[in-house]
Formats: C-alpha cells, sequence, structure tokens
C-alpha cells in the first residue's frame, strides 16, 4: 500500500516541516512505500515564475484597481516578470553574483514594502551585501504577495496560508463554504500542482499534517479533488492543529472531504490504519483514530500506544526538494533571521516537556506531558544520517524545551566524534545552563538559544509556575551571551490578573535586558488561554472567568475570558512591538519605557540597575565535588627546559596565554596533560582529584589556588 504525506501551504520557506520526514522514516523502516510532498515550497515554486505572474497581471481587471500601491505593481508589470526568476535562484542560493545588482536598489522595481525601509548601512553594514540583497529582494516577493491577496486571493500569506479563515472557528460553516465555493486562480494552482504529483505516485492514502490553522484550508481544497476523482483513494488528517482543536469534533460534515482523523504522535496511528485498510488488523485495533460510522463521529483510543524513542529512525529529508527552498531575511537582527534564512533541519531531542508545568501550555495532552528523553548517541547518529542524505550541516531542535542535561550529552558526543554542525534550540531559562554548560554548546557548535521569559515579573511567573525568576533569568542569558550564543525571549501580556504597572515593569527588565546584551531579541505575543493548559482548566484560581461554558461543534482550543484586570491590551501591545523593536536595533535604551506608549501608563517601579545587579558573581571558584573535566581550547605546550621558571602556554585561534606557575606543581600538570591526552581531552573530577592526592600535599586545594588552573578555566576548560 502506498501513501503520500502531505505538507499544505504554507509553513516556511526556507525549510522543511519536520512532521512528515519523521512519519516517513518511520513507515519508511516499516517496509511501508512511501512519499512525500512540501506542497507550500512546490506552489512558491510553480507560482514565482514570469509565465504565472503574467498570468496573474493579466486576470487582473485594471479598470476595477483604484488602489495607488497596485495601479504602480501593474504600470511596471514587464519589471516584475523579467526579475522574478533571476531573484529566485538568488534566494536559492543559486545565483549569488546577483547580489551586488539587488543592493543598489536599481534593479528591482518597489513598492509599499520598501516605503519604510530603515537605514541599509545601519542595519547591514555587519552583515554584509548577500544579506542586504536579500532583504530587499524579500520586500520584493512580499510586495507582490499582497499584490496577490489584494486583487486575486484574498487569504493568501507567505506564512500560514489563509489562517485568518481557520482561527478559532467554533463552526465549520464559513470555512465549508469556501472549500465549496468557486476556487480562485491560487486555489486552482494548489491543487493542480497537488493533482500532478498526486497522478504521479499513484497512492492508496494520503496523509495531511495540518501543523497549524492555515494549512487546513488547502488540505480541504485538495481532499475535495481527491474525493471527486479518486474516491477509493483514503484520506487521512493529523498534526497539531487537529491534536489541539478538533479533538472534541462533533460536526460530521468535516468527513465529506476526508476518512480519518489522528490525533498526537501518528507513527503508530498511520502503520495501524494501513494494516486495518490491508485488512490485516481489526477496527478496534486503530490508535487515536476517529472516523464516520452509520452517520456518526467514533472514536478509537488504544492511547497508550507510540513508538519509543529508541526506535524512532532518522527523519527522511531527501524526498523533499531541498533545492527550492528560499532564504528570505526580513529584518537584519541576527537572531530573528534564522527563522527564515538558512536549510535548517529539524529534530526532535525528546517526547514532551521535562517541566510540563507552566499555567499557559498544553500540558494535559501527550505531546507535552508524556516526556521522555532520546539517546545522545542516537540523536548525533541522526544528524549525521541527515547531513548525509541533503548535505547541509544545520539543525534546529524544536522541542518545547531542550532539556539542559540531554544537551550536555549531544555536545560532547559532537565534540568527541570531531564533527562541524551548527545548531539551536528552545530551552528554559533554567539554572543548569552554567557559563561551562554554555560554553560546551558554543564549541559544539551551538549558535542561538530562544527561551520563554514570557513575563519579566515574579509574582507572575510563580503564578504561572514557569520555574525560572528575573535574577535567574539574567544570569544565564548572561552565560548564553558570554559563550557567543544568541539568545532570543519570548514574552507575553495580556495574562489573567497582569495590571498595567507589571507590564509596563516587564517591558523595563527587558529593556535592560537588551542593554546589558543579554538577549539578542524578543517578542511578544497576547496571551490566549487554551482548554488543554492549566489555566483553562482551573481559571478561577488564576482570576479568570470564562465568557461561555458551552463546546464548539467544530474547534475548540482557545477560550474567551474575562478578568479584573484594568489593562488596554491593544494600547499595550502596540507599545511593547514598537520598543521591543527598537531595542532589537539597539535604539532608545535611554529612553523613558512610558514613552513607547499612546496612553496614560504608570511609570516603571523596577530600578534601573535591576538586572546589572543579577550578574554580580563570587570570583574564588573551589574545585568542583564532581562533573567531567573538558578541554574546549585549540591546545596547549609545557615549557619545563627552565626548572626554574615552567611555563604554559594555552592557545586559542589568535591568542596565547602564558601562565608561570609553581616547581612543586610540575608532576601534576605533566600527569593532568598526559592523562587528558589519554581520555580524549574528557577527564573525570575524581580522576584529576586522585592526581592531585598523588603529586601535591593539600591535594584539591592547591589546584583550586593554582595560577595554571585559573588561568585554564578562564581560557577553555569547562566543568560540566
Amino acid at each position: 500500500m502506498r501513501i503520500l504525506l502531505v505538507t499544505p501551504p504554507l509553513t516556511q520557506l526556507n525549510t522543511p516541516y519536520p512532521a512528515t520526514p519523521y512519519l516517513a522514516g518511520y513507515l519508511s523502516k516499516q517496509g511501508v512505500d512511501v512519499f512525500q510532498q512540501d506542497l507550500g515550497i512546490e506552489l512558491i515554486d510553480r507560482l514565482f515564475t514570469a509565465d504565472m505572474l503574467t498570468t496573474i497581471f493579466e486576470s487582473v481587471d485594471e479598470a476595477s484597481v483604484t488602489s495607488h500601491t497596485d495601479a504602480k505593481i501593474l504600470a511596471l508589470r514587464s519589471r516584475y516578470v523579467s526579475t522574478i526568476e533571476p531573484v529566485v535562484r538568488f534566494l536559492r542560493s543559486n545565483d549569488l553574483t546577483l547580489a551586488n545588482r539587488i543592493g543598489k536598489r536599481g534593479f528591482l522595481p518597489e513598492g509599499d514594502r520598501f516605503r519604510h525601509i530603515a537605514d541599509l548601512e545601519f542595519l547591514f553594514g555587519d552583515l554584509g551585501v548577500v544579506d542586504r540583497a536579500k532583504h530587499l529582494a524579500t520586500l520584493y516577493i512580499e510586495d507582490i504577495s499582497d499584490f496577490i491577496r489584494r486583487n486575486v486571493s484574498p487569504h493568501f500569506e507567505l506564512i500560514r496560508y489563509a489562517e485568518s479563515l481557520c482561527i478559532a472557528l467554533p463552526t465549520f460553516d464559513s470555512l465549508k463554504a469556501m472549500v465549496d465555493g468557486v476556487p480562485n486562480l491560487i486555489d486552482r494552482l494548489i491543487v493542480d500542482t497537488f493533482s500532478d504529483y498526486f497522478n504521479e505516485v499513484k497512492p492508496d492514502v494520503v496523509g495531511f499534517t495540518i501543523p497549524f490553522p492555515g494549512n487546513l484550508y488547502a488540505a480541504l481544497a485538495c481532499a475535495k479533488w481527491l474525493k471527486q476523482n479518486y474516491s477509493n483513494v483514503k484520506v487521512l488528517m493529523g498534526g497539531g492543529y487537529v491534536s489541539t482543536e478538533l479533538r472534541d469534533l462533533a460536526d460530521p460534515r468535516l468527513f465529506e472531504y476526508i476518512d480519518y482523523l489522528l490525533y498526537d504522535d501518528g507513527e503508530i496511528s498511520i502503520l495501524r490504519l494501513l494494516e486495518y485498510l490491508e485488512g490485516n488488523r481489526g477496527e478496534d485495533s486503530l490508535v487515536r483514530t476517529s472516523f464516520l460510522k452509520d452517520g456518526a463521529i467514533v472514536n478509537v483510543s488504544n492511547a497508550l500506544l507510540d513508538v519509543p524513542g529508541g526506535e524512532r529512525p532518522a527523519p527522511l529529508y531527501s524526498q523533499l526538494p531541498i533545492g527550492k527552498y528560499l532564504d528570505m531575511v526580513e529584518t537584519a537582527n541576527p537572531m530573528l533571521k534564522l527563522w527564515s534564512d538558512g536549510r535548517w533541519n529539524k529534530l526532535i531531542l525528546a517526547h514532551g516537556c521535562y517541566w510540563a508545568k507552566c499555567a499557559f501550555c498544553d500540558v494535559t495532552l501527550d505531546y507535552i506531558k508524556r516526556f521522555e528523553p532520546y539517546d545522545a548517541m542516537a540523536i548525533v547518529d541522526m544528524m549525521e544520517n541527515v547531513m548525509g542524505q541533503i548535505g547541509q550541516s544545520g539543525f534546529h531542535f524544536v522541542d518545547e524545551a531542550a532539556p539542559p542535561a540531554l544537551l550536555k550529552k549531544i555536545s560532547l558526543e559532537i565534540i568527541r566524534r570531531g564533527l562541524t554542525v551548527s545548531w539551536w534550540a528552545n530551552v528554559r531559562f533554567e539554572r543548569s545552563f552554567t557559563r561551562d554548560l554554555c560554553l560546551l554548546m558554543a564549541r559544539a557548535g551551538c549558535i542561538a538559544v530562544s527561551g520563554g521569559l514570557e513575563v519579566a515579573s515574579d509574582r507572575l511567573l510563580a503564578l504561572m509556575s514557569k520555574g525560572v525568576d528575573i535574577k535567574q533569568t539574567a544570569k544565564v542569558t548572561s552565560a548564553f551571551s558570554s559563550a557567543g550564543i544568541l539568545v532570543h525571549a519570548y514574552l507575553m501580556y495580556g495574562f489573567p490578573s497582569e495590571t498595567t504597572q507589571e507590564t509596563i515593569d516587564s517591558l523595563e527588565v527587558v529593556r535592560q535586558l537588551f542593554e546589558q546584551k543579554l538577549i539578542q531579541s524578543a517578542f511578544w505575543h497576547r496571551f490566549a488561554m487554551t482548554v488543554h493548559s492549566p489555566a483553562g482548566c482551573n481559571p478561577e484560581k488564576y482570576g479568570a472567568k470564562f465568557l461561555s461554558n458551552k463546546k464548539n461543534p467544530f474547534a475548540n482550543n482557545e477560550i474567551f475570558f474575562t478578568d479584573n484586570a484594568d489593562t488596554d491590551l491593544e494600547m499595550l501591545g502596540e507599545g511593547l512591538r514598537k520598543a521591543t523593536y527598537n531595542y532589537m536595533h539597539s535604539i532608545g535604551f535611554e529612553k523613558n519605557v512610558v514613552t513607547w506608549f499612546d496612553g496614560k501608563v504608570p511609570q516603571t517601579k523596577v530600578p534601573p540597575t535591576l538586572v546589572a545587579g543579577c550578574l554580580v558573581t563570587v570570583k574564588n571558584e573551589h574545585f568542583p565535588d564532581s562533573g567531567t573535566l573538558v578541554w574546549l581550547a585549540d591546545g596547549y605546550q609545557l615549557l619545563l627546559t627552565d626548572s626554574r621558571r615552567p611555563k604554559l602556554h594555552i592557545f586559542n585561534q589568535s591568542k596565547v596565554v602564558e601562565v608561570i606557575f609553581r616547581l612543586e606543581e610540575i608532576g601534576f600538570w605533566e600527569d593532568f596533560f598526559l592523562l587528558l591526552e589519554e581520555k580524549g581531552y574528557f577527564i573525570g573530577v575524581e580522576e584529576v582529584k586522585a592526581l592531585a592526592k598523588a603529586h601535591l600535599d593539600s591535594g584539591v586545594e592547591a589546584i583550586s589556588a593554582s595560577k595554571v588552573w585559573k588561568s585554564l578555566r578562564k581560557n577553555g576548560l569547562a566543568i560540566v
């Protein structure tokens, strides 16, 4: 039985979404004939061509265009048609020589997206001509997309296409009407792109992954085509949207387009379903699956059946058209551009979240609450496997929060194998991320982390059960930043009971974090209460009250609530956005935070040196009781020819550190470095203690006081 797994438009343009590669990797290992289609990037591949742009421009009635912006684009249509394919080649890194022409601002036609463009010399002076050109090319693509949305397809977006149709959708009525309505040019292009590949591979089953609301509309349009033309083909849907929004589906009309809904992890669910369709299993053996039977929705659970982490093979990325993805640069901020620029192979380190307590998170659902860390060696094996598949060495670990203990093991394994990789991860700002662990991660290729600070208020952090506070966050972000790792902070506003004063104070803390260079980027989102979160399960605990307890017949996830907070969320949201945008460009630190808001807000009560005060550390370091010593420097040289002045040289790239040490330490340091080499530059603390006891009268106390030890700790010897 052949299955086609499809990611509908649109998730990311620069890299594949990982759901279908993980499913395909598992299913192919089980002997299933599996294929994949990233319908989003295939749509972009067909859309941004000279022929298709010509068709789009010809489809627009110029007489009905009243917008000056659209009239200008139509007047410049020949420029757009002649430049679109070279720009796409450039954004695919197939013709980087075009960067100089694009960067000079005379090559591309410029629409509204260019009107408020910032000082390019200021923004891209450090990043170079290619990134500057990518930014301009991104604005050019966005101008075309805006034109398409205004004149051809009202729900067209480059990311999360048609999302506005499916967010907080209580009934199926409006979406069904759109799916059953007259398709526009983009709708037809989506279905044509899907149908061409379908007819090429001729699968028996088609599975759509729906990670976000915006993927649903295109999936249903393709499913409708399947039911009209290949009614014998079985259609299933799964993914994040299905698992969160459609768990309580009561409207059977969705099954006019599909046959099965699958929840949570899909590997076992799909495999069981295929075996059932082949007649090798009964209906009661299905796993976390819903379907229509005799006009009623039937749910079969078997919820505890899952694939153990050790049995998960590497995701199968080689089936996807890696060369078609686009590198987009929407902002000069080096941290934010990671989301849209570069082929980041997405991997998972663990199932679920090791914390799983945050009040705003869907901790009652399996994908969060069931924590199972995967084996570090197996993860690095996967990294090597994926690099072998597609020749790309960049990785994004997409866990809700990467476990620090596992990141330590992975980093050690990467260093042991001598791999050259670049990676970034989502983390919690917890105390386990010490200076030494951050240095280890950086040496192993970590370039950035993103973490949830949420609300920079200790009262609210405690209420949320976040497990961190402001002081701890300052120390951890300092450890990351001092190791050269970029830091992004996720923030929220509008949490139940949050006052305007607390929001203003949170912004002041964020200002100080930026000013101290502890974070490099941040994003505020408005709090949304969900039915699967602790806040949604027990709103009274958090000072909230439901506006309605009624369940929707279609999607059920976000809960609308009221509380007693004195906040104007629209006004606050705009002020937070403006302030943070400026801070990300190192602008406006001297301004009082209240000046970013159009409405009246209170002055901050946060001391101006709060964050700086959190960074004061004890200088005298004692020898650790446990752990592993890891050599991170580039090299060393012991010079013992002059017995009166023994020396150690520590080499780090272009820097050389010289240390003169005491004669009585010669034997210890000779044996220490011999043992270091024998152990592959990883030594257990107990082994070092044994050496100290053998060579030094005062044992480890002598090590802590040694100039060599202090220099090593400053210049490349980490303890993890």
